[in-house]
């Protein structure tokens, strides 16, 4: 039978293990460019479980370890494979709800549950991919039959190593490249680890030497803008409660209590989870009263008086550092609403948080290509913004996923929009209407969004062949919306051949140039000046952006 403690040791040695492999999982990265790495991005998010699960007793039922096990991997969860793992663990914790223990027959009907939960999730689910890898370990361990956990193992294990070996078949690009699925890599990791755990009580350690430093994902910064003044309250308190089985109270209660006393009140009741967040003047009360609930962990109590006395010393400190002052750690309010509607935006640079800002964006997370934020991440910048509805911009097709997590988890409504690049979010943001509904306006920024086509020029990481054409290290490449599409020894002559491709396809009376860190004003006016020549009616604005990765983004509309 598997018992609450025997999940939590496995799944920590499957963490582990995807820990200890990630870099070989972000080789097999097909793509030449600079990305949040499949890898990295798994083990992060399976981390954030991790941290979870050593604080939780080896005495607790298996139902109630693998509900902290789901709710910690979904707050953590980092890029689409990040997701797709947390959404296969809540499929596999609702299996085992209620129970105590399990043997091999539930076990196996809750990876099915895992494998639907993800599927369910993924709106064009795409076939040889972690998916597949998934469904076929599924579904071995229920035809199976067996009340053997460690058979039932075996065979997901076996049915996931032949589904990973056979995704270059399903998926050419794959094929090209002369590797398998990434996320299909990494689950099977995961599925080792605790497999083996579970049938020879062999435990993965993390090595020292592979332990992730915090992304620059983990450390940003979110632009706030910073409220002066007196501070009523000088006390904000955050924790989790682990609810108990005949608690004294309600999180209802208690969210009426915490109103009483203080402001900026969250309490968010996720099942076994509850989130409580708080500015108040009696923190020793607040904990008395949240513990009426259940178990706290995660406790974080801060002086906002003394922060607020000493922020200027610090920012200060830092001001002349570009690379900390892109990720370093912000305090995030919580607030209670005072207007209708607000907006979350993610991007990477200065000049783009700037702009965001200046188009009334509430609060920018610095994220990207490079910097995937966690589902939490975003989930506090939309309870730091004082809306009750917020629109999130994830402007980067690997963060939609984690940005639509928030839409269940959060305090208030949410709506993402689902724009892929910088461009599409801005232009979503100027049709904004304030007199029409959230789903109207979801809806026509949606839309607009999407006659939004980008250009992108970054530079190939790694050698490969790709599309049929082979790239060097250190070359220039030319993306036109997300897709490669040319390769070029010069900056300049890239992005305006790339730019001039998207001008010509699909037409257009503005182009905008947004330049990079790595690039200057001097390229940027040459550029601009190569396409005001070759498309005199089309005008064309040049804004430093200062986003890392692309030393080119440009935008046609």
């Amino acid at each position: 039978m598997l018992t609450g403690k025997q999940f939590k040791r496995a799944f920590i040695s499957g963490a582990n293990n995807i820990l200890n492999h990630r870099k070989d999982v972000d080789a097999l990265n097909v793509f030449p460019v600079p990305d949040g790495d499949t890898g990295t991005n798994m083990s992060m998010t399976s981390s954030a479980a991790v941290r979870e699960l050593q604080v939780v007793s080896d005495d607790e039922d298996l139902s109630i370890v693998a509900a902290k096990t789901a709710a910690a991997l979904l707050r953590g969860a980092r890029g689409n494979s990040g997701v797709i793992l947390s959404l296969v663990f809540r499929g596999i914790s609702n299996g085992f709800k209620g129970k105590k223990e399990v043997g091999g027959k539930d076990l196996a009907a809750a990876l099915t549950l895992g494998k639907e939960s993800a599927y369910k999730a993924v709106m064009k689910p795409t076939e040889g991919t972690i998916l597949t890898v998934v469904r076929k370990a599924a579904a071995a361990a229920e035809a199976l039959a067996s009340d053997d956990c460690g058979a039932v193992l075996d065979e997901a294990y076996r049915a996931a190593q032949e589904a990973l070996a056979e995704t270059p078949e399903l998926l050419p690009v794959l094929k090209e490249a002369g590797v398998v699925d990434a996320g299909g890599q990494g689950f099977l990791y995961i599925l080792d680890g605790i497999r083996g755990y579970i049938n020879e009580g062999k435990f993965i350690e993390s090595n020292d030497d592979a332990s992730p430093a915090k992304s620059n994902a983990e450390e940003s910064k979110s632009v706030v803008a910073a409220a002066s003044g007196d501070i009523k309250y000088g006390y904000c308190s955050e924790f989790l409660i682990t609810k108990s089985k005949n608690p004294e109270s309600t999180p209802l209660k208690l969210k009426a209590y915490l109103e009483s006393i203080g402001d900026c009140v969250v309490v968010v009741d996720d099942d076994d989870i509850v989130k409580v967040h708080v500015h108040s003047n009696e923190p020793g009360n607040v904990i008395q009263a949240a513990l009426k609930i259940g178990q706290l962990i995660n406790i974080k109590i801060d002086n906002m008086r003394y922060q607020h006395a000493n922020a200027d010393v610090g920012m200060d400190a830092k001001k002349d550092n570009k690379e900390e002052n892109l990720s370093r750690d912000t305090e995030i309010n919580r607030v209670q609403p005072t207007k209708d509607y607000g907006f979350v935006a993610v991007a990477a640079g200065d000049g783009m948080a700037e702009l965001f800002k200046e188009l009334g964006c509430d609060v920018v997370v610095s994220g990207g290509q490079t910097m995937n934020p966690s589902t939490d991440d975003i989930l506090n910048a939309v309870e730091s913004t004082p809306a009750k509805h917020v629109f999130v911009l994830p402007n980067n097709k690997n963060i939609i996923m984690a940005a639509e997590q928030t839409v269940n988890l959060a305090d208030r409504g949410v709506s993402v929009v689902a724009t892929k690049t910088v461009p599409q979010g801005i232009t979503a943001m100027l049709n904004f209407d304030e007199s029409l509904s959230s789903k109207e306006n979801h809806l026509n920024m949606a839309k607009a969004a999407e006659s939004v086509h980008t250009a992108q020029v970054t530079f190939a990481a790694r050698d490969s062949v790709f599309g049929g054409q082979k790239i060097k290290e250190g070359q220039y490449l030319g993306m036109e919306d997300g897709k490669i599409t040319l390769v070029e020894d010069d900056l300049v002559n890239a992005a305006y051949r790339v730019t001039r491709r998207l001008v010509k396809k699909f037409g257009g009376s503005l182009i905008t140039v947004f330049y990079g860190e790595d690039a200057d004003e001097n390229s940027a006016n040459v550029l601009s000046a190569r396409l005001q020549e070759r498309f005199p009616n089309v005008e064309v604005n040049v804004i430093n952006g200062g986003q890392p990765v692309y030393y080119f983004i440009s935008s046609v509309e």
